[in-house]
């Protein structure tokens, strides 16, 4: 078969790879009819995750067909649609049963794609395929749900969940890239009364004004919109989705006191945390990676057409233009790229 390989800071290659075998019990194999290029992908290229050997299949997002099964997988069957979430859960060890999936400890979490062979391929092996999997609905195209696998989830979870957004919150999302604006329209879920998308790219702001922002700003524009909005008092809630120091500074500079600040993006080098102007404002800052557990509630809202992510698209392009699809990914700003969804 074929697959992105990475070979090491600033390597990959489209080329021919051994096609996956069932290894375990609870294994499956995937035909992949849908995948796409992710930021944390761009982290690996670069070097900022450096636990992730060289020879691996990149990707974490994914949607095909069940090809084969383990002896012990029973949750689906060959000719099965479904999508693999980009964390994997053996569902027994302790932090899969207190639904932290992302903290699998046992060869779970974030494997696919960083510490094992992932779902840039044609064909891909997924370990504990009865928790790590969903059946896609007929009516659903790959499209709709192929963001379930990972930023959808991560939005809602990471952004929206564990800061903890509320009706009539004003919101402000630090980043207006795939995850910032899937933070964007998952947050509009919960009827917050002001989201505002903060990025340097005007382009992107524009977007985030099309998927239901309430006001965009630039970083330097982003205080007076807040003071304006809130009296100077501050957000209530600020997520930043970037994975930079000066987005993560500013999130903490925009929130009020009392307030929430949910960190999203994934950083590779350290980050300023002003506790001597935070240490009385009764602030609380929270991490982490999405666990995919709330893919079937918000698969149930593209069913009913409260949600969807689609608009993400910009580039749609063949597996074999992998490579492609790679540099037009990692140089957004040239092409005006958000997702980038590669088929056979």
């Amino acid at each position: 078969m074929k697959a992105l390989i990475y070979d090491g800071p600033g390597k990959i290659e489209w080329c021919e790879h051994p096609k996956p075998q069932i290894q375990d019990a609870t294994d499956l194999v995937l035909k992949v009819t849908a995948t796409t290029v992710c930021g944390s992908d761009s982290h690996i290229i670069k070097g900022g995750f450096p636990e992730t050997p060289a020879g691996l299949v990149l990707g974490h997002e994914g949607v095909g067909i069940v090809e084969e099964v383990g002896s012990a997988v029973t949750a689906v069957k060959p000719g099965d649609r479904v999508l693999a979430t980009c964390v994997t859960a053996c569902a027994t060890c302790p932090a899969c049963r207190e639904g932290l999936v992302g903290q699998c400890r046992t060869s779970g979490g974030w494997a696919l794609g960083h510490l094992i062979d992932g779902l840039q391929a044609e064909y891909a092996r997924i370990p504990f395929a009865n928790t790590s999997v969903y059946k896609i609905p007929d009516e659903l195209t790959d499209e709709q749900v192929l963001f379930l696998t990972d930023i959808l989830a991560t939005g809602y979870e990471v952004g929206v969940l564990r800061g903890n957004v509320q009706p009539g919150d004003t919101v402000v999302i630090v980043g207006s890239g795939p995850v910032g604006l899937s933070t964007l329209i998952t947050a509009k879920l919960f009827s917050p009364s002001n989201i505002v998308v903060v990025d340097p790219v005007e382009s992107r702001r524009a977007k985030a004004l099309e998927m239901g922002a309430s006001h965009v700003a630039s970083p330097e524009e982003a205080k007076s919109v807040v003071d304006e909005l809130t009296d100077g008092l501050g957000a209530d809630v600020t997520i930043e989705a970037a994975g930079f120091p000066a987005p993560f500074e500013l999130a903490v500079d925009l929130v009020r006191p009392g307030g929430r600040i949910a960190n999203i993006g994934g950083h590779e080098t350290p980050v300023s945390l002003p506790m001597e102007t935070l240490w009385s404002k009764i602030v609380t800052l929270t991490t982490g990676i999405p666990n995919g557990l709330s893919v079937p509630a918000l698969m149930r809202a593209i069913e009913a057409g409260t949600l969807d992510a689609t608009p993400l698209i910009t580039h749609r392009m063949k597996l074999d233009e992998m490579e492609k699809g790679y540099d037009v990914f990692l140089n957004a700003a040239e092409h005006d790229s958000l997702k980038v969804v590669l088929t056979p």
